[in-house]
């Protein structure tokens, strides 16, 4: 079996830990800044435009990859996620002009980082174990991720709000020394057909529909599930919102290995009934144990597509391809989370919660049918191309 870990894997892990770090820590901690600054404006502004951004920057990034190729893409990416922070601490940098400025920068930054990234990630592995190395990847990026959301206001509060943004600067800043050392891609090998063309190709298409629909869910439990257990026993809401990512994580890096055996095609109807089956628990908001039970069967259905889905379109393309499909996958992760949120804000004012977690489980049940029309075979990778994607050395990869 060809091994799963190389030189160029280990290097790239670096820049994943340095952009989750940048992009997780500051999160929660501006909008506290913004308002103890007098900016309350800024405070709801600031993530708003750092999630639009992201996804402006997701979709334009594939074009920027083919013309000046992974490695610069993502060195400019890492700095302008980092490199902005610190200048909130410089006179003016409280005003909301200012601090809206610096969050569409870093995520603009971070659209080309994950993308870029992503797309770095899959031609570096091996072809017949990616589920395996993705699912790899996204633990090591999980781990500082659930560190530095709730770390960032804890430094603000012990430490000062300038501690936070000299971290966020660093972290990303210093991993663009890593990024030499990752195999480059010459930008005139292989055209990109373009994130258009991706999008109306139905076997690109459909496996992000798909996972949007359960990201939708995602941000739909992320935001709502705190206030629908509200009444519910002090444990509740901590062992959910614990379950979730913890039995996602899991089902993530299962999905990873079934996958690369079997096909993640196979997998894509169970994630989806797995998301409905937790979405619909979740909904039976005064039982504090089907929430909880709810919240680790939608993790298991949510990782479980994360991966499958991921994997499967990066199957059914060419390595010059690589960064339409993240481009892809990661727009309808963001777009899914912030649409569900915005949905059931409409929703839960004229229905309860309960309904509303209802409805949003019942929604999913489309996405069931585009499943099944999955073919199951032709997903594994030919033994032909199991060996990683040849990346031509470059200056300007």
């Amino acid at each position: 079996m060809t091994p799963l870990m190389s030189r160029a894997l280990m290097i790239r892990l670096a820049s994943v830990v340095a952009g989750a770090i940048g992009f997780y820590l500051p999160l929660a901690a501006v909008p506290t800044f913004a308002a103890a600054h007098g900016a309350a404006a800024a405070a709801g502004l600031a993530n708003g435009a750092l999630l639009l951004a992201t996804v402006a920057g997701e979709f334009a990034t594939p074009r920027i990859v083919t013309r000046v190729g992974y490695r610069w893409t993502l060195a400019a990416g890492l700095a302008l996620l980092g490199l902005p922070t610190p200048l909130l601490l410089l006179p003016g940098g409280t005003s909301t002009p200012a601090i809206v400025a610096v969050c569409v920068l870093r995520g603009a930054g971070f659209a080309l980082s994950v993308v870029a990234g992503g797309a770095l990630t899959a031609a570096i592995l091996p072809a017949q174990r990616r589920g395996e190395g993705l699912a790899l990847v996204g633990l090591v990026g999980g781990i500082p991720t659930l560190l530095a959301l709730p770390l960032g206001p804890w430094i603000a509060a012990h430490c000062g709000y300038g501690l936070v943004f000299v971290l966020t600067a660093a972290a990303p800043t210093l991993a663009i020394a890593s990024v030499p050392g990752l195999p480059g891609r010459d930008p005139a090998e292989g055209e990109s057909l373009g994130l258009l063309a991706g999008l109306r190709n139905p076997r690109l298409a459909r496996p992000a529909v798909i996972f949007a629909s359960s990201a939708s869910a995602a941000g739909v439990a992320v935001t709502y599930l705190p206030l629908a257990a509200a009444h519910s026993a002090g444990w509740v809401v901590p062992a959910a919102l614990l379950a979730q990512p913890a039995a996602s994580t899991g089902a993530r890096w299962l999905a990873g290995r079934l996958g690369d055996r079997r096909g993640p095609a196979r997998l894509i109807v169970p994630g989806v009934g797995l998301s409905v089956a937790g979405m619909a628990a979740m909904a039976i908001t005064g039982s504090g144990v089907l929430v909880v039970a709810g919240a680790a069967v939608f993790g298991a259905g949510f990782g479980v597509l994360q991966n499958a889905t991921l994997t499967l379109m990066y199957a059914r393309v060419p390595a010059s391809e690589y960064g339409t499909v993240s481009a892809i996958w990661n727009g309808a992760y963001d777009l899914g989370m912030a649409a569900g949120a915005l949905a059931v804000a409409a929703l839960v004012t004229l229905t309860g919660f309960a309904a509303a977690f209802a409805v949003v489980a019942a929604s999913m049940l489309p996405a069931l049918v585009l499943a099944r029309r999955e073919p199951a075979t032709g997903a594994r990778p030919a033994r032909a191309a199991v060996e990683p994607v040849a990346l031509v050395p470059s200056t300007t990869g």
